[in-house]
């Protein structure tokens, strides 16, 4: 099987996860005030789930330019770390434009099948994996946003809820299996309460309680629970063998 073949194949999957999760995304956009091509070119040149959600709240509630930056900085600065590890990954033959060309689509998917693979990967690879997922975000978004303009405003608003399914699917499992990471979720769940209804935090705007809420639980967590890297690594080295 060629390079793009495998990459295809790979990305196959997470279009199709993609294709619904982007569905919520074009309905949430329209309900918000924005028309069908606007939700659309929004996930034609971002493709960051999280990123675009919590952009799209600061955009409907009327945030300044600051806190859209701030935020996208802060939610999608793990892209660095991941970036980084992947460039380790990839063969000697992919130039630093077609690097920079591949970044505008790296994913948390994309980053998990090309790291699982053995062997190094190159452009063919990279271009193969990455058709599938775009298409699907992209795809997803504009029958989502079509749906928004077209059915009651009723079941719009119905179908509105699967965005919060799936992120109570995000954090809900790993919680289950960590209670370090249930307390740093309940910390930030505790802090959005209070900037809904305490009255002097309330008056901060939705795209900075988000910062907020999210760098003081994400501090918190690697204050108090520091990762024992060693330990990590010892682990991962013992499981390999």
């Amino acid at each position: 099987m060629s390079s793009f073949r495998k990459g295809f194949t790979d990305g196959i999957p997470i279009g199709l996860g993609y294709l619904a999760v982007s569905f919520s995304f074009g309905i949430l956009a329209v309900s918000g005030g924005l028309n069908v091509w606007q939700a659309t070119l929004i996930s034609m040149t971002n493709l960051t789930s999280a990123g675009q959600f919590a952009g799209l709240t600061i955009m409907i509630s009327g945030g300044s330019i600051v806190e859209m930056i701030i935020s996208q900085f802060i939610i999608n600065l793990r892209y660095s770390l991941m970036s980084i590890s992947l460039s380790q990954h990839i063969d000697k033959t992919m130039k630093l434009p077609q690097k920079l060309f591949f970044g505008e689509f790296h994913t948390d998917e994309i980053f998990a099948v090309s790291m699982g693979r053995p062997e190094k990967l190159g452009r063919k690879y990279f271009l193969g994996v990455i058709i599938a997922p775009y298409i699907g975000w992209s795809l997803g978004t504009f029958l989502g946003a079509v749906c928004g303009e077209i059915l009651p405003a009723m079941v719009v608003s119905a179908l509105g809820v699967a965005l919060y399914g799936m992120f109570i699917a995000i954090v809900v499992p790993p919680m289950k299996h960590s209670w370090k990471i249930s307390i740093v979720v309940a910390i930030a769940v505790a802090l959005s309460i209070c900037f809904k209804f305490v009255p002097l935090l309330k008056d901060v705007s939705s795209g900075f309680a988000i910062i907020i809420c999210a760098v003081v639980a994400s501090l918190f967590g690697a204050i108090v629970f520091p990762i024992d890297e060693e330990k990590k690594s010892a682990k991962s080295e013992g499981g390999s063998e």
